[in-house]
Parts: structure tokens; sequence; C-alpha cells
């Protein structure tokens, strides 16, 4: 959907043509039909409605098809996921779901109740990202941590008093899930002492912590860089 009168632009003509080659339909509505349809501050014209994401087995996010490449062409390294213990801010989720696919998160966990859920506020700000992401959405935390752990995934839990400074952890390319604790009390005490590791990153102000999606971005390309 386009509202009218847009002004316009090289960026609405390709996805005009990009609709047109997936034979997706396209339809001009009033400006104030498509900010009510957006339900997202700021819209800016345009709106794609789509089917809900799928959610997948969480056991589905710890094993590899065989044969699979990465983005470079070369076998798939083993599964990087992020654990989310409680995110509700969806500006925050957003944001962490963005960094998470630059970083080559393979998966992500989130759990089925007090968290946010992708909403159309969450996938703005993650810009594209939700498309990219396969999730398991899990009714509790600790024990999809005993799961992944079944599995031989390595869980580290992000905390600022963590006793590992996160620069320091070996990750010899086993499969790694870094696990994130919500905006105010961060990893409950329970997922906590599931965590294999819990690690912190290194803070030299005066400030004890960083914003979730602020941690999430060192932690993220932290472990991505010292993964083979």
């Amino acid at each position: 959907m386009l509202a009218k009168g847009l002004d316009p632009a090289p960026i609405v003509e390709h996805i005009v043509e990009l609709a047109r080659e997936q034979r997706a339909g396209i339809r001009e509505i009033s400006r104030s039909e498509l900010d009510a349809t957006a339900r997202t501050e700021s819209p800016q014209g345009v709106v794609a409605l789509a089917d809900p994401l799928p959610e997948v087995a969480l056991a589905e996010l710890v094993t590899s098809p065989a044969g699979a490449v990465g983005r470079d062409g070369r076998p798939a390294l083993p599964p990087f996921l992020l654990v989310l213990d409680g995110i509700t801010d969806p500006g925050n989720f957003g944001a962490v779901l963005r960094t998470a696919e630059c970083a080559g998160v393979t998966g992500v966990v989130l759990r089925s109740h007090r968290s946010a859920r992708i909403t159309p506020t969450v996938a703005k700000a993650a810009a594209g990202a939700v498309e990219h992401l396969r999730f398991a959405v899990v009714p509790g935390i600790p024990s999809a941590l005993r799961t992944l752990s079944s599995h031989d995934v390595w869980t580290v839990g992000l905390d600022a008093a963590g006793p590992r400074p996160l620069h320091d952890l070996d990750l010899a390319g086993e499969a790694v899930a870094l696990v994130l604790g919500s905006e105010g009390r961060g990893l409950s005490r329970l997922v906590a002492q599931r965590c294999d590791v819990l690690a912190s990153i290194p803070l030299r102000g005066m400030l004890g912590s960083l914003n979730v999606a602020a941690a999430a971005a060192v932690a993220c390309f932290e472990m991505a860089r010292r993964r083979p």
C-alpha cells in the first residue's frame, strides 16, 4: 500500500518495481488510512502486508542442514544463537535483532510470556533483520538452556558482575549461545545458574552498565570475531 500524493523518489519506484516482480498487489490509500494500518510512529508512506513469521522448534536451531554453507560459500559454522530472557522494550528488541543478524547469529530464542514480541514497531527497528533470522519461542528460558546444553551448545550469560571478561573466552568453533537478560534486572537467577559461564563487558567509565541493545552489539561482534 502506498500513501496517496507521495513525492517521486527512486526508493519508492524501486519498491513498486519489486512488488510487481513478485506479483504483489499495489494499492494507493489515504495517508490517514496508511498511518492507521502501519501502527508505527512516523511511517514513511509505504506499508506491506505479509504472513506472520514462521517459528521453528528449538532443536532446529542447533542443527545445520547437511551441506549448509555460509554467506561466503564456505561450509557453515556451528550455530551461533542469541537467547533473550525478557527484553520488553520494542525499540531495544528491534535493535538487538538488527545487530544479531549483522553479526552472523543463526537463530534467536524468545520466551513466550513477559517479553516483547515481533510487532510492526520491532520489525521497523530491526530494519529487515526479522526476515533473515530464525525464531524459536519457548515457555521458559531455563529449560531451553538445558535443552541447548544437551545438544552441546555452550551457553554464555552476559552479566555486569560476570567473573570472566567476554574477550577472554575461548570460542574454539563449538556451537555457542549468548544469553541476554531484561533491561532492568538483567539475567534472572535461575537463568544465570543454568548458563555454562557468566561473562562481563569490561567498563572503564563511572557508569556500571550498558543499555541492553548496546551490550548486545558489543557482545555479538566480540563473539563473532573470536569464532573461526
